[in-house]
């Protein structure tokens, strides 16, 4: 978890254009910055490919990263991503008109808090985890007058890090926002601007909502990504079998590669939604096994082409 009282290390740059390998954004350029100064907490693939993608649209003025990693910060610096970064919680926030958590969702949770009597009454806070409902719940508390906005941008790589980061992640990607009661909607309409600017639609849903949609399309395939692995590496004798792996167990068990830290946490916060999405899985393995099992190639034929149906219908909808 991010060390909030770390010695409080802290590197500086000149002002950086933001460039990183990626295709061309569509311009969305507002004519002045959105925002002064951006804080992001938790410079890795998503803070960072918004803080890159941000300074590129010049959406913002200047960015102050904050990582507990010494090699993060440094990495970040050196890559554009940020402007100055520090492992200081205050001093990453100081003089920010927008702070923006990228750390795993318990940190999130964590660090709404924390916040609340650092920041200026004008900063807006936003977040970028994958669960919902719980920061919503954290987020107004911390913030009751409104001014945080729970978000989800839909985007992502296996790949973690500043290393990784792209100014072009979120191009043509959705962004969800999941305001609450509170939710000021001016706030909702910065951000989202903020968010088009790096070239992402936004779409609102409700947090509750949120959470089993996502139970159900990102959060089990992770599961079973990882269950897979877990399946082939007890089969396995000597590498023999893995020796033997083509494209089609890479490129299913591609998301096992991503950060153990992250999905520990977001299988955890959504637990509920996941048991049921999980339950549901297991009752399609048992009518194929109940297929297979019974020799009976007419049904199999008709549950695998129902099914390829529906992953058709996914493609269309990309």
């Amino acid at each position: 978890m991010m060390n909030h009282h770390a010695s409080g290390a802290r590197l500086a740059v000149s002002k950086s254009t933001g460039s990183r390998a990626g295709s061309p954004t569509p311009d969305r350029r507002p004519p002045t910055p959105l925002f002064r100064q951006m804080a992001v907490l938790g410079v890795g693939l998503i803070g960072g490919s918004l803080a890159l993608a941000a300074k590129r649209a010049g959406a913002v003025g200047r960015v102050v990263g904050l990582s507990r990693s010494a090699a993060n910060r440094a990495e970040a610096l050196r890559a554009g991503i940020v402007d100055e970064a520090t492992d200081d919680l205050a001093a990453a926030v100081s003089g920010a008109d927008l702070v923006v958590l990228a750390t795993p969702v318990y940190t999130i949770v964590a660090q709404l808090p924390q916040l609340a009597p650092l920041l200026t009454p004008a900063c807006l806070v936003t977040d970028v985890g994958s669960v919902k409902g719980p920061i919503l719940a954290a987020g107004d508390a911390a913030f009751p007058d409104g001014r945080f906005v729970a978000g989800h941008p839909i985007a992502g790589s296996e790949h973690s890090g500043p290393a990784a980061a792209r100014a072009d992640l979120f191009v043509e990607h959705n962004w969800i926002v999941t305001p609450g009661e509170r939710t000021r909607p001016e706030a909702v309409a910065r951000l989202s601007a903020l968010w088009r600017a790096a070239g992402a639609r936004v779409v609102s849903m409700a947090a509750p909502w949120h959470d089993q949609v996502f139970a159900a399309v990102s959060h089990l395939p992770h599961v079973v990504a990882y269950a897979l692995m877990d399946a082939v590496l007890c089969l396995e004798r000597d590498g023999e079998r893995v020796k033997y792996a083509a494209g089609g167990l890479r490129d299913y068990t591609r998301i096992a590669g991503s950060d153990p830290e992250m999905w520990r946490d977001i299988f955890l916060m959504n637990r509920e939604a996941l048991l049921n999405v999980m339950a549901e899985y297991r009752r399609a393995l048992d009518r194929l096994e109940a297929a297979i099992r019974a020799g009976d190639g007419e049904a199999l034929t008709r549950q695998l082409l129902r099914l390829r149906r529906g992953r058709e219908e996914i493609g269309h909808r990309s």
